[in-house]
Parts: structure tokens; C-alpha cells; sequence
């Protein structure tokens, strides 16, 4: 039997425990998520774990995850909770209700009494504010006030995924939960080697983009885009060419790896009169081959989203230096910076948006993979 039997919490579609299936000392058996869609394609990746559908607002669904996580001796739960409210990407209102969903995993947590558990969300938790019993304060503070009786808590709470080995910057807020009669010190694992882009993707075959304006304009501005594209899927069917409008593309081309492309003197965004857009100095942005990428947003298929544009490589044309690759990530390699496995069982019926968002907003899975059996090794 495996030593640690889990719940997950706000499971999105189990990212974040996509690493650990073929641990045969970890069993995630239950899971809750309030998304349909999300549901099913849980149900894809994870065909063994029980879901239970519906809202973990609602008293008596919330109960009836209580009483069958007792039924199947859960003592490890995993929470997730949405992080849209008090994400730096986000437009962060104060006491957004979505930052209100600690208290119902906070709720879970004391009732089913699980020996470990997993609270992970974004850096600003630290300092995001919530109202209880007519007070307000913040959530670490909500935290100790409601778990510090029966659990200890790690000392350090701010980890980067690519202290886990993945090729991935992002930093997360995770608390690791042990109940005080185990009488065990839960800490994060040693830092790993950092994993670049360049080891990570690096060898992967270019990619040219699908332009929203057609394929005959596609091959008139990039002649070996059908050729790539072959040579692309023979890899995966996932490193497929992500679909962008002419104008953006046009602007990456002539964007160096790790530079944006608001500092070109030339090809810069821009609307249709000429007007320079006004973006953040990490939007159009290429990533660095020498560095792992950045956070990988729910936005991550759209260029001018936070740095997630392919580092490229210069070549030449017309006695111009352009960049290759003028495009996001694709798919198989969102997977692979993200931790998660190549041959992850993704539905057909999952558009690419759809997949992209979902990937964007969990938690890579290497980093609750390190940490779990980190624990394992103690226990």
C-alpha cells in the first residue's frame, strides 16, 4: 500500500501531480475540481483517481469529499487553491472573493486531519489580505491562526521551480504541512542544477509559424514552413506550428533571443496608424537559450504576453539578420518546460487555447514531484 494517500484540492486538471503517477509510494485517489471540462481531462491524465465534480463552496459537497477521503484513509492532501485574485498578473482587487477559497481547503484539512499536506499558491499570498470573524488579515497569518495547533510549518515558503530542475523560472508561495505528533521536520529539498532552455528545447527541430492570414501567405513569407512542419510532428504531434497574425510575427523576426521587440528602432509594436504600443518591458519578448524560461502564464500562446516568445536563432536574408522561430512555445515544448510528460495523455477534445491555460495555471508538476519525495525519504 503506499505510504502516502491523497486528495487534491482545486485540482485543475492534475497538474501539479503529474509527476508522481509512477511513484508506487504515492496514490492521489481523490480529487475535487468545480470545472466540467477541467473534470474530464483530469479523468485523461489521471484514469485512476476518483474525481468529484462541483463546488467546494457548497457545505454538503464539501462534506461528501470530507467523509470519502475518510473512507479511503487519506493522509496526504494537496491544495491548490485559484491564484488569479492576488497574481501578479492579475489586477489583484482587494479582498477578491477567489482568495476567500483557502478557508474551504483550510476546512477539509481539519476534518479530514491528514498526517501531510500541500498548500501552494503565488509569492503575493505573503501579504494578500482576507476578512475572518470580523477581522482582516493576511493569509499566512489566517493559516497559523487556524493550523498551528495541529501542524508545524515549513521555515522557508518561497520556492522557483527551477531549484526542482525545471526549465522554468516560476516562484511559487508552498506550505508544507506535517501534524505535530509525527514529529518530523518538512523543508524544501536541496537546490538542483538549473536546467536552460537551451539543454531543455534546444535540440528540438525550428517551427515556423501558421499565419492567421493563410497558408499561401504562410509559404510566401516562410518557404520551408510545410518541410518544418513535417519534420516537427515526426516528433510529436504537439510541436505543431502555433497559429499568429503576420504583423506580430514580422516584429519577432527582427527581435534578438532575450531582447523585446518595443526597443526595435524599426519593427516594433505597433497600431495600424504607425503609434508605438505601450507595453511592459517584458512583453514581445524573446526568451534566453542560456537561461530557463520564465513563467509560463495561462496567456502563454499569445506573443505579447509576459516573455513566452521561442528564443529563435539568427540566420540571413537579403543582407539582413533575422531570428528563426518567430512564435510561442509550442504545445510539446509548454510541456516539457512545464515538467510535465511528453506523452501526457491530453485529450483530442481539448482545443489548443484551452490547453495552453491549464498548463499555464498549474503548478509544474517536477516541483511537487521533488518536494513529495523529499517527505518520502523521511517517513
Amino acid at each position: 500500500m503506499a505510504k502516502l494517500r491523497g486528495l487534491s484540492l482545486f485540482s485543475n486538471v492534475g497538474v501539479a501531480e503529474s509527476g508522481i503517477d509512477d511513484n508506487k509510494d504515492v496514490e492521489i485517489l481523490l480529487a475535487n475540481e468545480l470545472d466540467s471540462k477541467r473534470c474530464r481531462f483530469y479523468t485523461c491524465v489521471h484514469p485512476k483517481t476518483e474525481m468529484i465534480e462541483g463546488d467546494i463552496t457548497d457545505e454538503s459537497l464539501r462534506t461528501s469529499i470530507v467523509e470519502r477521503a475518510k473512507e479511503l484513509h487519506v493522509n496526504f492532501i494537496l491544495a491548490t487553491p485559484p491564484c488569479q485574485g492576488m497574481s501578479e498578473a492579475g489586477n489583484r482587487l482587494e479582498f477578491d472573493e477567489r482568495n476567500e477559497l483557502i478557508y474551504y481547503a483550510v476546512d477539509v484539512i481539519k476534518r479530514v486531519q491528514p498526517l501531510y499536506a500541500i498548500i501552494e499558491n503565488v509569492p503575493t499570498i505573503l501579504k494578500t489580505k482576507i476578512r475572518y470573524n470580523g477581522r482582516i488579515m493576511t493569509i499566512p497569518e489566517y493559516l497559523h491562526l487556524e493550523l498551528d495547533a495541529q501542524y508545524s510549518f515549513n521555515k522557508e515558503s518561497l520556492i522557483k521551480a527551477m531549484d526542482c530542475g525545471v526549465p522554468q523560472m516560476r516562484e511559487r508561495n508552498i506550505y508544507l504541512l506535517v501534524r505535530r505528533e509525527q514529529n518530523l521536520e518538512w523543508e524544501f529539498p536541496k537546490k538542483q542544477r538549473i536546467v536552460t532552455l537551451e539543454e531543455a528545447i534546444g535540440q528540438l527541430p525550428s517551427v515556423d509559424p501558421l499565419l492567421r492570414e493563410g497558408l499561401d501567405m504562410t509559404i510566401d513569407k516562410f518557404p520551408d514552413y510545410l518541410k518544418k512542419k513535417e519534420i516537427a510532428l515526426q516528433v510529436s504531434k504537439w510541436h505543431r506550428p502555433p497559429v499568429h497574425s503576420w504583423k506580430q510575427v514580422e516584429w519577432m523576426m527582427h527581435t534578438p533571443t532575450g531582447k523585446s521587440a518595443i526597443y526595435n528602432d524599426i519593427y516594433y509594436p505597433q497600431k495600424a496608424d504607425g503609434t508605438h504600443i505601450v507595453a511592459h518591458h517584458n512583453h514581445y519578448r524573446r526568451m534566453y537559450w542560456d537561461k530557463p524560461a520564465r513563467t509560463m502564464t495561462q496567456n502563454n500562446g499569445v506573443i505579447s504576453s509576459l516573455a513566452c516568445v521561442h528564443p529563435g536563432r539568427p540566420y540571413q536574408r537579403d543582407g539582413m539578420v533575422l531570428y528563426s522561430d518567430p512564435r510561442v512555445l509550442t504545445i510539446y515544448e509548454l510541456l516539457i518546460v512545464s515538467s510535465l510528460p511528453t506523452d501526457w495523455n491530453i485529450p483530442d477534445w481539448a482545443s489548443e487555447s484551452f490547453i495552453r491555460k491549464v498548463i499555464g495555471e498549474g503548478i509544474p508538476s517536477k516541483m511537487i514531484t521533488t518536494i513529495v519525495n523529499d517527505l518520502l525519504n523521511k517517513i
